[in-house]
């Protein structure tokens, strides 16, 4: 197929201060940004793009529309290390089937983050 989907390549939130918010991403997730400009700051997650847009007239409450969830190893523990760097609890991890367990936070801009942890995925090409 010539225009095949490659997959998901980039999650971008928006935040009312790109400063502090580049300084909390990079605590929580534990990678400084690979790209960092006034307008866009990205970083590089597991070889996905986590990128932070300001936002000119900031909400902190955010409808949730869609959601990307980030694969961790344990999603307790990610969840008590974001909520101690400041995220706040959306939805507490749970067992959605087999081995598979989802939360989210929310980051101090009222953005939604997922978690996940799903030892049935793999890339493909």
């Amino acid at each position: 197929m010539k225009n095949k989907i490659l997959g998901l390549r980039t999650a971008i939130y928006r935040v009312g201060d790109i400063n502090a918010a580049k300084e909390w991403y990079t605590n929580a997730f534990g990678t400084p940004p690979y790209f960092d400009e006034p307008f866009y700051v990205g970083f590089n997650i597991g070889g996905y793009e986590l990128g932070l847009q300001p936002e000119e007239n900031p909400v902190n409450d955010k409808a949730e529309s869609v959601v990307p969830y980030w694969g961790v190893d344990d999603v307790d523990a990610t969840v008590s290390r974001f909520i101690a760097s400041g995220a706040t609890a959306y939805e507490a991890p749970r067992n959605v089937g087999g081995d598979i367990i989802v939360a989210k936070v929310k980051d101090p801009w009222g953005n939604i983050i997922g978690l996940i942890y799903n030892p049935h995925f793999n890339l493909t090409s």
